[in-house]
């Protein structure tokens, strides 16, 4: 048995770790490369956030620094976009990239982008799901109890639909910052532009590679729950 695990393991999931591992090296290295050129006009992540916030008539978002390295995010509930120091005070291409990045999904939310309605609609039921999915699973698998691990299975694919549908999300958000920098004229020059579309591609990397994962991960265990439920 142990073997079956250990063969789709490396056939199927490990692939995808190594993918994940490159993803993450690359939008790292990409991140401190971008965080030493600085823009040509001196804006800082926390001004381009709020300029373009104010572009489209979103004063009612707030715009905060929180601790970490690239911990940024929107709070949909708050109306807040986090920024991480490094971004909040730095006026580097990365900076503003990022910071644009998280403007895109607080513009989302004010404009009611389908897809992050979905993703924020299953947040509840992935939580839940993620708790009890791995426990049915194994349970099911060492006594035998089929319908248990198959339940198991159907809670573990929310993951994988979280992991679908955040993908367009945060490819739209990316889109939505080069559009919006370029705009409100944040940056300036095809250098500028060009860094901060690397920088948000790369990290767009680490979803698609998250995304393989969890594919990836699912398809093993529906294999190994089949392959059992054979014998």
């Amino acid at each position: 048995m142990s073997f079956y695990i250990d063969q789709w393991y490396i056939i199927l999931v490990l692939p995808t770790i190594v993918i994940s591992f490159l993803a993450q090296f690359k939008v790292k290295s990409s991140y401190r490369k971008y965080s030493r050129i600085a823009t040509a006009k001196g804006i800082t992540g926390a001004m381009a956030a709020r300029i373009i916030l104010d572009s489209k008539g979103l004063y009612n978002v707030a715009v905060t620094q929180i601790g970490g390295e690239m911990t940024d995010h929107f709070n949909p509930k708050t109306n807040v976009v986090a920024l991480s120091t490094g971004v909040y005070n730095s006026a580097s291409v990365a900076a503003v990239g990022i910071a644009a990045h998280e403007v895109g999904h607080a513009i989302q939310h004010s404009e009611k982008y389908f897809p992050a309605q979905i993703r924020a609609a299953i947040v509840p039921t992935v939580n839940f799901s993620a708790r009890i999915s791995w426990f049915a699973i194994i349970v099911g698998l060492l006594f035998s109890i089929g319908w248990l691990a198959v339940v198991g299975l159907v809670l573990i694919s929310f993951s994988t639909l979280f992991q679908l549908v955040t993908l367009p999300v945060e490819l739209d958000a990316s889109r939505r910052a080069n559009n919006q920098l370029a705009a409100c004229a944040v940056i300036a020059g095809k250098e500028e532009e060009n860094g901060v579309r690397n920088m948000l591609t790369a990290a767009a990397m680490t979803y698609v590679a998250a995304l393989l994962t969890s594919v990836a991960t699912l398809l093993r265990l529906i294999l190994i729950v089949n392959g059992r439920g054979r014998r």
